[in-house]
């Protein structure tokens, strides 16, 4: 009897084993995957969701490697608008960590144009950027201007993540849009992006999305970590801001501040011509930081009544016009027809075709 209970007892203590045994593989086996595809970082450096998986660990490499000098141009010029860009995240109520998809759109970069006709560092096509307020028109883009971008993507960002209460879908949806990610998550029966990226529906583009922003976010939080050092990063965008009642040439204001053009171009890169729109009656300009009192003083000396205006004419091209000949009929150089119209070439005109003509008028010949 006592043999008996001695093979019962072995028995059960070999079922449990067993069990045990089993068990304990299955987890291994699990966590062993787990490991391999998915490392949730949980750190207070991030307010994103930061998984860490294989292809994560493919973009750093990539950044590292084939796309090192771009990488580290974006990290070099993201200094100069992430500390503005993460305050209206802030102001808005959203991650900051969300500034590094300006990173992967554009590299900060205002004048990023996609072959989708995506601009800005926001990398807005047209019906979006125009559902969130963005004016585009003959005279400015505001897609390039990264102060409104922002607050644009911010209103963007905010409607996706209501829809779909998940930063990396409403990142997704950021990119792929919101009626593709809502189609998905019929179509798979999940709200896991990545599970969604085990399927076919989502684009490429779209599946390694959010591997290559977490991948940015990981290197421009820590660049040393991942070997980018010496890198020259740009000042962060210090400006004032003015505003003008008339259209206003952004050379004479240069002339007039004793500023660089370029750096007026910088700090308003939405104008798609050297002048705020004549049909605007009010424009505000960044101009830069210290210069306010100096555009004050010079208005109320009344310089800018007393410089030379520009009035814009239409011209149409007849057959056998140059630029030439259009810009000796107005009295006026080549250049500035070149950049008002933004030719590429001087033998790109056609009959029929409008050109904007800048030319320059004293205010007493514009009273009459």
């Amino acid at each position: 009897m006592k043999n008996h209970y001695r093979v019962v007892a072995l028995f059960l203590f070999l079922i449990a084993l067993g069990g045990c045994a089993t068990s304990g593989n299955y987890k291994e086996k699990d966590q062993s995957l787990a490991e391999d595809t998915f490392k949730p970082l949980s750190s207070p450096e991030f307010n994103i969701p930061i998984v860490i998986n294989k292809e994560v660990e493919a973009f750093i490499r990539y950044f590292q490697t084939s796309n090192r000098r771009h990488f580290v141009r974006w990290l070099e010029r993201s200094e100069r608008y992430i500390p503005m860009m993460q305050e209206i995240l802030a102001q808005n109520n959203l991650p900051t960590d969300l500034v590094y998809m300006a990173m992967i759109e554009s590299g900060f970069n205002t004048s990023a144009y996609s072959r989708a006709r995506a601009v800005g560092p926001w990398q807005f096509i047209k019906g979006t950027a125009s559902r969130y307020g963005l004016k585009i028109n003959w005279w400015v883009d505001e897609r390039r201007d990264p102060t409104k971008s922002t607050l644009a993507a911010s209103m963007y960002l905010k409607d996706l993540y209501d829809m779909f209460d998940s930063w990396l879908l409403a990142a997704a949806g950021y990119n792929a849009g919101e009626n593709k990610i809502k189609r998905a998550i019929v179509k798979h029966n999940t709200e896991d992006f990545w599970e969604m990226t085990n399927h076919r529906y989502l684009r490429k583009e779209t599946k390694q999305y959010i591997p290559k922003l977490i991948a940015a976010a990981l290197i421009a939080k820590n660049p040393p970590k991942y070997g980018f050092t010496n890198l020259e990063y740009q000042d962060p965008l210090e400006f004032e801001t003015i505003t003008v009642t008339e259209p206003t040439d952004l050379r004479t204001l240069a002339q007039m501040l004793v500023s660089p053009y370029e750096d007026i171009k910088i700090l308003n890169p939405e104008l798609l011509r050297w002048c705020t729109p004549p049909d605007t009656p009010e424009y505000t300009l960044r101009i830069p930081k210290g210069k306010k009192e100096v555009f004050e003083a010079k208005a109320l000396e009344g310089e800018p009544q007393s410089k030379e205006k520009t009035i814009f004419h239409s011209h149409k091209i007849k057959q056998g016009d140059t630029l030439y000949q259009i810009a000796r009929t107005y009295g006026i150089q080549v250049s500035p027809i070149i950049e008002m119209n933004k030719l590429k070439s001087t033998h790109t005109l056609r009959p029929g075709q409008f050109l904007i003509i800048p030319v320059k008028a004293k205010s007493s010949d514009q009273q009459t």
